[in-house]
């Protein structure tokens, strides 16, 4: 199986982090909004590529403002 470049990880990683976490908040606040109906995956699904489609550049723009923050309220290792 060939590889992505190591400069793809970041991208890589937010593509993987937001589409993973887009799927557990959507699939939990469409059945707070519906509840199971019968056709409650295609919903889901709906609701989740909606989603993911804001997610991911989302976090392409925030993830490098959190590093920052996060590295103003860490002390360094050591």
């Amino acid at each position: 199986m060939s590889r992505l470049p190591h400069r793809a990880q970041p991208y890589v990683f937010g593509f993987l982090l937001s589409g993973l976490m887009s799927l557990l908040v959507s699939g939990v606040a469409t059945a707070r909004s519906v509840g199971l109906p019968p056709d409650f995956m295609a919903l889901w699904m709906s609701a989740w590529l909606t989603s993911w489609a804001i997610a991911f550049p989302a976090v392409l723009v925030v993830a490098p403002i959190t590093r920052r923050l996060v590295a103003r309220l860490v002390k360094p290792a050591g």
